[in-house]
């Protein structure tokens, strides 16, 4: 066991114990299959601006923001306020409330697309209804997503996420439903050839910002193809903005790029980090919810959509209040500097040690990149920025672990893989701090060969 290792494992004796509970009364010992981390996962007591405390008393600078669901930081008073408030005056009625129309009409004025909201309670909630959607509207079965794009855990999309992009990331998932999903590499002649070849596609999805948050990016020109595409075949093109909504700007990447979708699914960062998501579209899609009177059309003809807790109160006085913080643009503006800031030190530091790796990002995100040792051979750094995107995806769990350890013995804890979020929480000091922590960390993965150097 390397020595960073045992330094980390001994400082944080309640996390192990707390797993060593959860083995017993958690079923897979986690509640989300991106916690689980060897040793034992981390256990968080608190949260505030873009600090977090664990269990054992450590503070780290945290660039995990809830999953990438705060712009603002842990716990902005604003937000906090708004929540009391409306706890205090009921958890859930059961009944559609002020509050919701509130924030649907803020989402309309900052989403492009957003002609008609509808809510949900979740991320995977929102793909899933949006492919009915899509089906509902356009008459046909099929829909075509990117290999590596993330949209959620539900059946249909339980293909293409992870390699081998054509096998489920699930047992459990018939294969009859599988079948409906299009996997394409990001070619827009793939694209193209489906789409003129293939009636039977509803949709298009992606992550506009490319594949598993922009760990396997695409350009705004790839995103702006895809629209002329997907306009010219009449298929409806989906934005997955879970992630990039309100965080490449007020707008979204639609915002951010100037291309409007059809439709687009919108978590985190909507509902000020509380439970919930949304989707937004067009008004004639969006219009298949509505009811008409018609006894046979509001039967067979419109889609249909529940959920006991949709719009909360709590969660729409969350979702309110931080929109209204991010409609003047400054938390976006201030969380991008300190991005490009903690981007280009990380780069310039594996520059300075040697190491083959880079760090890469649009707006307030950042990965970062090593190529394992031993390897194919190290590649220059040049080499690495032109490398396959879907190469992005393979860098070693045990290389991403002791990344992740080494940052957190030195107080600073990274998103579940390879790399972070920053908000408008995030100081220059703590950009300083940070790179002090990864210039020691990347020195002992260098020290203990799990990186390669630079041909």
């Amino acid at each position: 066991m390397p020595n960073w290792q045992q330094t980390y494992t001994d400082a944080r004796p309640q996390s192990r114990s707390l797993f060593d509970t959860a083995r017993n009364t958690v079923a897979g010992g986690v509640g989300h299959d991106y916690r689980f981390a060897q040793p034992f996962p981390l256990y968080i007591q608190r949260a505030a601006g873009c600090r977090i405390w664990d269990v054992d008393g450590h503070e780290y600078i945290d660039y995990g923001m809830g999953n990438a669901s705060y712009l603002l930081g842990h716990g902005p008073p604003e937000v906090i306020a708004a929540i009391h408030a409306a706890v205090d005056q009921g958890l859930h009625f059961g009944e559609d409330h002020p509050l919701q129309l509130e924030w649907a009409q803020l989402i309309c004025e900052l989403i492009p697309v957003a002609e008609r909201v509808r809510f949900v309670n979740s991320g995977t909630e929102a793909t899933m209804l949006a492919l009915r959607l899509a089906r509902a509207f356009t008459g046909r079965r099929k829909f075509l997503r990117f290999a590596g794009h993330y949209h959620g855990w539900h059946d249909y999309v339980a293909v293409g996420f992870g390699p081998p992009f054509d096998a489920s990331m699930s047992t459990g998932v018939p294969d009859f439903v599988l079948d409906s999903a299009v996997i394409a590499p990001a070619d827009l002649q793939f694209v193209e050839e489906v789409l003129r070849d293939d009636d039977d596609i509803a949709a298009v999805i992606l992550e506009p910002s490319g594949g598993s948050w922009a760990t396997c990016p695409v350009t705004v020109d790839f995103n702006r193809g895809l629209r002329s595409l997907t306009e010219r075949y009449e298929v409806p093109l989906i934005f997955d903005e879970v992630i990039t909504g309100f965080r490449y700007s007020p707008g979204g990447y639609q915002g951010y790029s100037g291309i409007t979708p059809d439709l687009c699914t919108l978590g985190k960062i909507v509902t000020g980090g509380m439970t919930g998501a949304a989707i937004a579209g067009r008004a004639d899609i969006m219009g298949q919810f509505d009811y008409t009177g018609d006894p046979h059309h509001d039967r067979y003809d419109r889609v249909m959509h529940l959920g006991t807790f949709n719009a909360n109160p709590p969660t729409a006085a969350a979702g309110v209040a931080t929109l209204k913080q991010v409609r003047g643009g400054a938390p976006n503006a201030h969380a991008d500097q300190v991005a490009a800031q903690l981007r280009q030190g990380m780069d310039d530091i594996l520059e300075a040690e040697g190491i083959a790796g880079y760090v890469y990002g649009d707006a307030s995100v950042f990965h970062i990149y090593l190529q394992a040792h031993p390897g194919s051979g190290a590649r220059s750094r040049e080499d690495l920025k032109t490398m396959d995107p879907d190469v992005l995806k393979g860098i070693p769990g045990n290389v991403i672990g002791a990344l992740q350890k080494n940052m957190q013995i030195r107080g600073a804890k990274l998103l579940s893989y390879n790399g972070g979020v920053t908000s408008s929480a995030h100081t220059e000091e703590d950009i300083e701090q940070t790179l002090k922590a990864f210039r020691a960390s990347a020195q002992a993965l260098l020290e203990d060969g799990l990186v390669a150097r630079v041909a």
